[in-house]
């Protein structure tokens, strides 16, 4: 897969922690009861994921963050019981995996590897297709889709071959970009620009479920969504319509007066176990879902994005949650090496 390059914004880094250095904390030699994590993030993502709340909350709980300083060797710095990170480029991945197998008492969230199979919208999804999910709670899977690597004049036959139904729902290849593009005939299809997915529009009734996962923790919330399409609307419709940043953007649906045939959660059974199995295909603990329902089905859901460490500061309640699965993640570290020292 072709590796993203870094932007200016998502090079620049916090320059220092707002809760300081290990050594400014007072902490000359780290408790049992102390967890330090360190964290890689962009300046917009710091600003979103460590808000006040949070932060005194984790404080309080003995957690204590500290930024990574890119300008020195990661080894160097620390000492890290567990590194949050999302950047992007061949060299931050490199550095990550060197340090990972350097420093396996060191809980990385997650591999660069496994991140980078969910930027790639080729491979995303692939493993919720071949999971095949059903169950006595309903059936899950993906929307018919099709990669366009490049030429946008053979899209119209590819789609055709492919035996895809208008209308389609035109992605970045790359996941750097939730834009997305709605295309209702097939000569508006060379209007679109390689590399693509393109994705069969299901109608469900313009609501999404975004389902965050943080280990084994699952908060479902709704999102307006794209509206229903009927059979009159696509044979008289044409073009491209474009869509910035639908479902990240998109006004909140939860206490919305909605049918409850559309607006009804995702049984909790189903999505537990879903998250575990794809906790487990993935290698991610941090991650969310975009789920939609059938229209005029009840339980025929379709994943058909999936986001690596999302934005958790628009999670309900994503302070306490957080909070005690970085502890437990802790924890658990602790118990394997005790159990380790003969």
């Amino acid at each position: 897969m072709r590796l993203m390059q870094e932007s200016e914004e998502e090079r620049e880094m916090e320059s220092s922690s707002r809760c300081g250095s290990i050594v400014e904390l007072g902490f000359q030699e780290k408790s049992m009861t102390m967890v330090v994590v360190g964290y890689a993030l962009t300046s917009k993502k710091t600003k979103s994921f460590l808000q006040p709340k949070f932060e005194g909350l984790a404080r309080n709980k003995g957690i204590f963050f500290v930024a990574i300083d890119q300008t020195r060797p990661l080894s160097d710095q620390g000492p890290f019981d567990i590194v949050l990170h999302k950047l992007t480029g061949k060299e931050w991945q490199q550095i990550l995996e060197d340090y990972r197998l350097n420093h396996p008492e060191v809980t990385v969230l997650d591999p660069p590897d496994a991140i980078q199979h969910v930027h790639n919208r080729q491979s995303m999804l692939q493993d919720v297709a071949d999971l095949n999910f059903s169950d006595a709670y309903g059936t899950v899977g993906v929307p018919k889709q099709l990669v366009i690597e490049k030429d946008p004049s053979s899209i119209s036959n590819a789609v055709k071959k492919a035996g895809l139904a208008l209308p389609l729902v035109a992605k970045p290849l790359v996941a750097k970009s939730h834009e997305l593009s709605l295309a209702f005939d097939e000569y508006s299809l060379e209007k679109l620009e390689p590399p693509l997915v393109l994705q069969e529009f299901v109608n469900h009734g313009g609501v999404l479920f975004k389902v965050y996962i943080v280990g084994d923790a699952i908060k479902v919330v709704r999102r307006f969504s794209l509206p229903d399409v009927s059979k009159r609307e696509l044979s008289r419709s044409a073009g491209v319509f474009r869509f910035p940043r639908v479902s990240s953007a998109a006004q909140s649906a939860d206490d919305a007066d909605l049918d409850p045939c559309i607006g009804e959660l995702p049984p909790r059974a189903l999505l537990e176990s879903l998250s575990r199995e794809l906790r487990r295909r993935l290698g991610l603990h941090l991650f969310n879902l975009d789920m939609i329902r059938e229209h005029g089905t009840k339980n025929r859901f379709y994943v058909i994005d999936i986001n690596y460490f999302p934005g958790y500061g628009k999670m309900p309640e994503y302070e306490h949650i957080f909070t005690d699965f970085l502890l437990n993640l802790a924890k658990s570290k602790y118990k394997k090496r005790a159990t380790s020292i003969p």
